[in-house]
């Protein structure tokens, strides 16, 4: 007989590949895609995306333009190239405010005291009332339509239930075992929030924001289809979706390629987003 060999943890490699998380490396290779789009669209892009050739207007795809022409003979996959910078830079933004927001108001909801705590939980229920989109609309009509606007309008729409979550996951980490033991111990109140509430509560929010940038990007383009975002002939993705709408009885793939660009940049963030919960969830759980 020979002895048993000792089992090591299984390394990608050794997984079957039935069982290897094929959508999380399809999402990475696609995340990576966007970056060098994002950061130098020259080297993806094949032509000016704000060249006008009249004479090529609403030309199908083809080996010329792998995504067709648009009505003024602009190259679609330049255009969408191009625009990933923009619309990217909106989403990270939008979701960057939102978890800024939800910090503050979530922090301040479940840490300070009560007088103040229980008007700043009124105000987020409030807000969380309205439907986010309705709430970006209305800033918008207000201030006007821009990309800072829309930045700023779609973090305030998801900031209210990010906040709620923020709430609970600090009244969660308020009432566990360590910080009872750490106030056993005698810390300070600073140094408990500091060392032991807020490390635990914000770690899903990883998690989360990923998750809020391809919601963000989707808001966002929704609104530019509206006429209430970043204004034409930006290539940015919703305002190319705008413009796109009135020939798509004729030319459906000004709708479909950068409609398709966003469903899958969403996604591809869900996606990352998934797996990160799940480590983040084994990790505790170790």
């Amino acid at each position: 007989m020979t002895a048993l060999r000792p089992t090591s943890p299984a390394t990608p490699l050794a997984v079957p590949l039935a069982q290897r998380p094929w959508g999380l490396y399809l999402a990475l290779a696609f995340v990576a895609v966007l970056a060098v789009a994002a950061i130098a669209p020259g080297l993806l892009a094949t032509a000016d995306p704000y060249a006008l050739n009249y004479g090529a207007s609403l030309q199908a795809p083809s080996w010329a333009h792998w995504f067709g022409t648009d009505e003024s003979g602009r190259d679609l996959y330049s255009r969408v190239v191009h625009g990933t910078g923009t619309s990217l830079l909106i989403g990270l933004g939008a979701a960057g405010v939102g978890i800024a927001l939800a910090l503050v108001l979530g922090g301040i909801a479940a840490l300070a005291p009560r007088w103040i705590a229980v008007p700043v939980d009124r105000f987020l229920e409030v807000l969380f009332a309205f439907p986010a989109l309705l709430l970006a609309l209305l800033l918008i009509a207000i201030t006007g339509p821009s990309a800072g606007t829309a930045i700023f309008a779609v973090g305030l729409g998801t900031a209210p239930g990010y906040a709620r979550m923020v709430r609970g996951q600090i009244l969660a980490a308020k009432g566990s075992a360590y910080v009872e033991a750490a106030t056993a111990l005698g810390h300070s109140r600073g140094r408990i929030v500091r060392a032991h509430i807020l490390p635990n509560a914000l770690r899903p929010l990883v998690a989360v924001f990923a998750l809020s940038v391809g919601q963000s990007i989707v808001w966002a383009s929704s609104l530019s289809f509206l006429g209430l975002g970043v204004a034409p002939p930006s290539p940015e993705w919703g305002a190319m979706l705008d413009a796109g709408r009135a020939y798509v009885t004729v030319a459906g793939w000004l709708i479909l390629v950068p409609g398709f660009v966003i469903v899958a940049v969403a996604l591809a963030a869900t996606t990352l987003g998934r797996h990160l919960q799940a480590h983040l969830e084994k990790e505790e759980q170790r």
